[in-house]
């Protein structure tokens, strides 16, 4: 009789007890040496057999269907099936006698219908080792969910300690997560620009060596609440221990911009950097660019010319072409209207600072206030829970409900840490707000910085028409059209506003 050996090791197994691959070879050459049985080929697999699909198994059975060999040789029965599928198939060929024996030095067995029955319990056996051992995976994951531990590998932006086993902050590339959200949360950044950013910083996909970060993997960790401290798996949030890395404010600021987006965003041409920027006022269609190249036999030279007209792709219309040139200016107009100086925007620094420290004595009514609504949210979280364990909600409706809920809580903490620490929750978005105002000018001065221009001009506004060649810009809110509207003078004298509420409608967020 002819034995074929099978020796199997799985890498995902958490069963250390079972020998390797090498081990197990050993112990089978023993065995078969000791019993003087001869075995024609050994077949060694590293891979699990929860499922089917083995390709090595898939061999193995090839040649006992051949007639090749007309036994098995192996460890244990846990070796060659641990699913229903594979121990089936072996079964049958013991039914129809193209199996005609399996040997193992830990389990006996004759191929009679008692040993058959056997086999089939110790496939039972195995199958219900890995069912069991997946079980108390998911609920070791669960308990660690309810702790806020995270069960899984650290996501981009943290690090797995192995001493603490608990997540930490990747102190190197955190910064750079961080800056990612709030270039994005402008409204002026593309996927592609943030990962054009992490490139030119050196800051690669950690899952796959030093490549590039696919479009793909940057919008699932932009969508990612993790940086806020919560953590979804399987469609459910958990509160989580680590921590967080900005807040639910900017990650929601985000959320609506990615919205907004549409899905199959187009990378814009270095050379048309207003591409897909404007619309024509005359018709409503898009606006296309062009690129014409001119020879001069005088100079024996070429000149590139750039031009932006309507598309008529919705029939009729009158524009004309407009000149690359041209739309750049007024863009840069539209963007140093809403500037701001350096001295002014010290100045209104100052102001806010001021402002902000007067109200810090006023802020502790809200701040209770605040609280009131955090205990309520934790109260109906609480009864949410106890709604669910009764029975009286499915788990459907439990998850949807319970993720809203912790995002209330979030939130509501957020804000309540925010006015504790700054005494106002108006102050970082109006200094982000003259941050950007200052960025203007210097854009709006600077030579060959199209790319920077059109994010900025996106970013202070919004339903760029064109018509008549020129270009209408409406501006996105009530900080940018304040500017827009009360252009403020280029020199040192600076007015203070006497509309107090004049700072608050600089918030860049205020209508978000």
């Amino acid at each position: 009789m002819k034995y074929i050996a099978y020796c199997r090791k799985s890498t995902d197994e958490p069963d250390r007890q079972i020998l390797s691959i090498e081990a197990q070879i050993a112990e089978v050459k023993e065995f078969a040496e000791r019993e003087g049985l001869e075995v024609v080929k050994f077949i060694t697999e590293s891979k699990t057999a929860k499922e089917p699909g083995r390709e090595k198994f898939t061999e193995l059975i090839r040649m006992l269907e051949a007639g090749e060999a007309n036994g098995i040789l192996s460890w244990h029965p846990d070796r060659l099936a641990r699913n229903s599928i594979d121990g089936g198939r072996i079964i049958y060929l013991l039914d129809t006698g193209k199996l005609l024996d399996l040997k193992f030095p830990q389990f006996w067995f004759d191929n009679t219908p008692q040993g058959k029955f056997m086999l089939n319990i110790a496939f039972g056996q195995s199958k219900y080792y890995v069912d069991n051992l997946s079980e108390n995976v998911k609920r070791g994951n669960r308990q660690k969910l309810r702790r806020g531990e995270w069960p899984n590998h650290a996501p981009f932006g943290y690090i797995n300690d192995s001493r603490t086993k608990l997540i930490q902050i990747d102190r190197k590339r955190a910064p750079f997560l961080v800056k990612a959200f709030e270039m994005f949360s402008t409204g002026g950044y593309t996927y592609v620009d943030i990962i054009n950013y992490f490139t030119k910083n050196k800051v690669f996909n950690t899952s796959n060596g030093d490549r590039i970060f696919h479009k793909d993997k940057m919008k699932r960790i932009l969508g990612d609440p993790f940086y806020t401290g919560l953590m979804r798996f399987n469609g459910e949030l958990y509160e989580g221990k680590h921590k967080s890395l900005i807040t639910k404010k900017l990650f929601d600021q985000v959320q609506e911009i990615i919205k907004s987006r549409n899905r199959k965003q187009k990378v814009i041409k270095q050379e048309f950097e207003f591409l897909g920027l404007m619309m024509c006022k005359e018709c409503g269609g898009a606006i296309t660019a062009e690129k014409h190249t001119r020879f001069y036999p005088r100079t024996n030279n070429t000149v590139d010319f750039i031009y932006y007209r309507c598309s008529k792709k919705k029939g009729y219309c009158s524009q004309r072409y407009a000149k690359k040139d041209d739309i750049e200016q007024q863009i840069k107009d539209a963007v140093s209207k809403v500037s701001l100086t350096e001295f002014a925007a010290n100045k209104f620094l100052e102001w806010a600072n001021k402002d902000a420290e007067k109200e810090k004595t006023k802020v502790s009514g809200l701040i209770e206030q605040l609280k009131r609504e955090l205990k309520e949210t934790e109260e109906k979280l609480d009864r949410l829970l106890e709604g669910y364990l009764d029975k009286v909600i499915d788990s459907q409706e439990y998850q949807h409900k319970k993720n809203v809920l912790i995002q209330e809580k979030l939130s509501l903490q957020g804000r309540i840490k925010e006015i504790s620490e700054r005494g106002t929750e108006w102050l970082e978005p109006l200094k982000n707000f003259i941050g950007s105002a200052l960025s203007c000018a210097k854009i709006a001065r600077a030579k060959n910085t199209n790319h920077d221009l059109a994010i900025m001009v996106k970013t202070v506004g919004s339903n760029f028409f064109l018509f008549n060649q020129q270009l209408q810009v409406e501006y996105q809110n009530r900080g940018w059209k304040t500017l827009a509207t009360y252009p403020l003078p280029a020199i040192s004298d600076v007015p203070r506003p006497s509309d107090p509420d004049l700072l608050r409608d600089m918030d860049s967020n205020h209508d978000r």
